[in-house]
């Protein structure tokens, strides 16, 4: 037995024999509640041996202590390849994936923040009348008759109410219906007087079928005092009143009349009473009506209409105005702006937001752009107009709610002075001020006690794992993958619970180094109260605050699945096999390049303004390897992704439907970028059958090759015979999947290989075609790395795989299932299919998130020379990081802060990475220092 497998598993957790993947037979003992961390390059088995062995155990025995009918609604897990596992706890998977794709999900949502805030707002919230800004309330009862009480004592009080006639009744008949129901008075012309004299009194008449007739029911005539049967006799008083005046009561003391109503009202204006589903956008009862409570409608896109916002109205800033036909419409505009004094002449950004108003609403002078659209609409029945609707449409901000999602009426509910809405649109860090700082009345306090802790504390935990320049109103789909696993963790924190095994991947994504100390603190707390916490990393900083560190490797795919080391930080720093090792030691580094690439041509976006960016002006040069950096929440991804990219997309005639970012003006020389494409973490595919070799276009080469081999043709196949995508040559049984599902119900399903093919996909005539010995089947299971040697004569096939181990994935196979791929691995499958020669991608601007998440210190290396030959290629590359390693290499940084929130949004530095070292305020400069020395 291994020393591994020796320890006391009362202190270790030990995974003895552990084959998930390419993990090769290991032995491995993780302590137990210390800060672990597991480390190697990309592919090497760190996440097969964290999640798909130690996890999936952990998971899988838990879920086996339920009962079978329970079992058959969770779902199921497969044991691991694994001789035996000691000493585990119930585990818990914190993966770094976005969390939902649900359009309705939010950070408030999915923290549960939001549930607590609803259920706040309809217990303590108070409803103002957004005319008088009063307070609307209730009069219940009991505030009439504590009125009473409080009155002078032994004065008279008459309880009155309203007369309101009953089905159609005229007043004569609803008052012979008051004496049977026993009321002897009422108030008529200001006196009080008999329902019988009434009736007889025949001068009356004309008043009782005349329109206005207010008269009164007199209910009861008290004389004030505090004695119970008194207050009895009140209370029964009022709500009589309350009942026949349909929810009016009137008070009269001495002449003077005291208005009390038991509806929810105020100000002729009727409100809803509050209550959860009331705040809820995701309940018709809650959500906006327009929009149906996902904040966004299709409507006319302002940027489609004016898309150079630096152009004035005479000058053609409003697009569909431009034509011979519609034309027309400015020119009545222009001839009658005199009128109402409207600057033609000035830039459509240099208007005011009431001058803008009226170029959309119109007055008597001219119709404006809502009218003309509204016309277009009209007109629908006509091809042409339809064309050109299309052409102006887009995803907009809901008009009735603002984006908000919620009715209207839900604002006028407050809590402190602010509306639900208010606080979802606010950043974390002053949405946790706001409630610190929260003054409530005695009452308010003991009801909404539970609920503040619940809710300051997981906002607290939020602002604690770096997310304080959110707001919960954020969609959950919008967010990273690092956001959204640090959402997790801090949903796992609210939850406090001990004496688990907490399993993160990569929690440093989208953390710049100077919050990665805070990071660390919030897994040191986990640690403390009694877990288990297991982080696959490749983060120095997270390694050196480590208890313990293990390496896996040493290279990846094949080449890996070895424990290398285990041990302390110290240990590793000496250790001579470890990668990882060389790297942190400094025997192996990324060196700084030895010059910068010069540049003179730019995009040039002015006036950005999108979420808290501060009306910046940036370029962006061509050619180049530009890096966009700053503290998390600074602004980079909304200057990046929502703006600058859907902003060339609409210069270059690519429209995707998505609502561009606010800004003045996009300078851009179309003859120098043909193209924009954003490389990011999404899946390279959909379908379980999709895999590296179909997306880089490598199989077309390898189907005409096995189409073109003798027997292929005396057999009569064509390439679609070799695809396991179409009916023909795939197997029919499994219809190229390799394999078949058994649903188990309450077990794991479990995936048998196909009996028809044998796991071999392909159908036995496709099966006997064979290249230098192997068939179709066979070559999928090559990796890379093996395919590049077996096609070594076929230049085809070998221009379109070589890209793939240049970007360091020359371990994964060619038939792997891309569900199966990291997000990191997905991103760079993407990178190498632009980099496949003779793919028409020049002058392309190439946008890559964080392309280093997933990747050790010696994949950072392969992936800046693959950056490298893009831009010898002749295209743009722009990169959104805080590795900076990446940051020393880049020809030009763009600094973005220098906090994030609302103290962001100001470019800080703009320049090479030598000069932003010296920049002062910068906090990208001051961790890149350690990089120049």
């Amino acid at each position: 037995m291994s020393q591994e497998a020796e320890k006391d598993p009362a202190k270790y957790i030990i995974i003895k024999g552990a084959r998930v993947h390419n993990l090769k037979n290991i032995d491995v003992a993780i302590p137990k509640n210390k800060l672990v961390v597991i480390t190697g390059m990309s592919g090497s088995g760190k996440s097969s041996i964290a999640f798909d062995t130690l996890y999936a155990e952990g998971q899988r025995r838990y879920v086996e202590s339920l009962s079978a009918y329970a079992r058959q609604f969770m779902g199921r897990m497969n044991k691991p390849d694994v001789d035996y596992i000691r000493g585990i706890a119930p585990a818990i998977a914190i993966e770094q994936k976005v969390i939902t794709s649900n359009p309705r999900s939010t950070v408030g949502t999915s923290t549960e923040i939001y549930d607590y805030l609803k259920l706040l707002f309809s217990r303590i919230g108070k409803t103002f009348s957004p005319v008088s800004g009063k307070i609307v309330k209730k009069d219940t009862v009991t505030d009439v008759v504590n009125f009473i009480a409080s009155l002078e004592a032994d004065s008279a009080v008459t309880v009155l109410c309203p007369l309101h006639p009953h089905n159609n009744r005229s007043m004569k008949e609803e008052l012979s219906v008051l004496l049977q129901k026993g009321f002897h008075r009422v108030v008529i012309d200001g006196g009080i007087k008999k329902i019988e004299d009434i009736l007889e009194d025949k001068s009356l008449d004309k008043k009782l079928t005349g329109a206005d007739n207010p008269l009164s029911i007199v209910i009861d005539r008290i004389s004030v005092n505090k004695e119970e049967e008194t207050l009895s006799r009140i209370a029964d008083s009022v709500q009589t009143a309350f009942f026949e005046g349909k929810g009016d009561c009137m008070v009269d003391h001495e002449g003077a009349v005291h208005v009390f109503c038991d509806r929810f009202e105020l100000d002729g204006m009727r409100f809803e009473e509050p209550s959860p589903n009331f705040f809820s956008f995701n309940n018709p009862y809650g959500a906006c009506k327009r929009c149906e409570g996902y904040g966004k409608v299709i409507g006319i896109d302002e940027d489609l209409v004016i898309p150079d916002k630096s152009k004035s109205v005479y000058d053609g800033a409003i697009a569909p105005w431009r034509g011979e036909k519609m034309r027309e419409w400015l020119d009545r505009m222009v001839k009658n702006a005199v009128k109402f004094d409207f600057p033609i002449h000035r830039a459509y950004n240099q208007l005011t937001g009431d001058q803008k108003a009226l170029l959309w609403n119109g007055n008597q002078y001219f119709s404006g752009l809502n009218e003309f659209f509204k016309h277009l609409e009209e007109q629908t029945y006509k091809i042409q107009y339809r064309v050109m609707l299309s052409r102006y449409r887009g995803k907009t901000n809901c008009p009735e709610c603002k984006g908000s999602r919620l009715r209207q009426d839900a604002s006028y509910v407050k809590v402190g002075g602010k509306s639900i809405t208010d606080l979802v649109l606010m950043p974390l860090d002053q949405a946790l001020a706001f409630f610190s700082g929260l003054e409530l009345s005695q009452n308010d306090t003991t009801v909404a006690k539970r609920l503040l802790m619940e809710i300051s504390n997981r906002i607290l935990f939020l602002n604690n794992v770096g997310l304080s320049y959110l707001t919960l109103n954020r969609l959950s789909n919008t967010l990273s993958g690092g956001e959204s696993q640090r959402i997790n963790l801090a949903t796992s924190l609210g939850s406090s619970l001990v004496g688990s095994v907490y399993v993160l991947d990569e929690p440093s994504i989208g953390l710049h180094p100077r919050d990665t100390q805070r990071l660390i603190e919030v897994l040191k707390s986990l640690r403390n109260v009694g877990n288990t916490v297991l982080v696959v990393e490749h983060e120095e900083e997270i390694m050196k605050a480590s208890d313990h560190l293990i390496d896996i490797g040493p290279a990846a795919g094949t080449h890996g699945g070895n424990l290398v080391f285990s041990g302390t930080y110290d240990e590793i720093l000496a250790d001579k096999d470890s990668l990882t090792g060389k790297y942190l030691g400094g025997r192996e580094e990324i060196a700084v390049p030895a010059s910068r690439r010069k540049w003179t041509n730019f995009i040039a976006l002015k006036g950005a303004r999108e979420n808290n960016l501060k009306n910046v002006a940036v370029k962006f040069p061509l050619n180049v390897l530009t890096c966009v950096t700053g503290v998390s929440g600074s602004g980079k991804t909304s200057l990046v992704k929502r703006i600058l990219q859907p902003a060339l997309q609409k210069a270059l005639g690519n429209y995707s439907g998505e609502q561009t970012g606010a800004y003045d003006s996009l300078e851009v020389d179309t003859q120098l970028i043909s193209a924009v494409e954003l490389v990011d973490q999404n899946p390279i595919g959909r379908s379980s059958r999709s895999n590296p070799v179909t997306y880089v276009k490598a199989w077309d080469e390898i189907r005409n090759l096995y189409a073109s081999q003798p027997q292929a043709k005396a057999a009569g196949l064509k390439p679609a015979a070799f695809s396991f995508n179409v009916e023909g040559g795939r197997c029919d049984v499994c219809q190229g999947e390799g394999e078949v599902k058994i649903e188990m119900q309450f077990m794991a399903d479990i995936y048998l290989p196909c009996e028809g093919c044998d796991g071999k996909r392909f159908k036995q005539h496709v099966l006997d075609i064979t290249y230098k010995d192997k068939n179709v089947s066979e070559v999928l299971d090559l990796t890379v790395d093996e395919a590049l040697g077996f096609f070594a004569k076929e230049q085809k096939i070998v221009n379109k795989i070589q890209p793939l181990v240049d970007v360091g994935l020359g371990y994964v196979h060619l038939g792997q299932s891309s569900n199966t791929l990291s997000g990191g691995e997905a991103q760079r499958i993407k990178l190498a299919s632009f980099l496949i020669k003779g793919n028409n991608s020049s002058k392309t601007l190439f946008i890559f998130d964080e392309p280093t998440t997933g990747l050790h210190f010696h994949d950072i290396k392969k992936l800046m020379k693959s950056f490298d030959a893009l831009i010898i290629q002749g295209n743009t590359i722009l990169v959104i990081e805080h590795n900076m390693d990446v940051v020393k290499c880049a020809d030009w940084v763009i600094d973005i802060g220098p906090e994030g929130g609302d103290r962001g949004g100001h470019v800080v530095f703009e320049g090479l990475p030598e000069d932003l070292v010296k920049q002062e305020g910068s906090y990208t400069g001051e961790y890149l220092r350690d990089r120049f020395r």
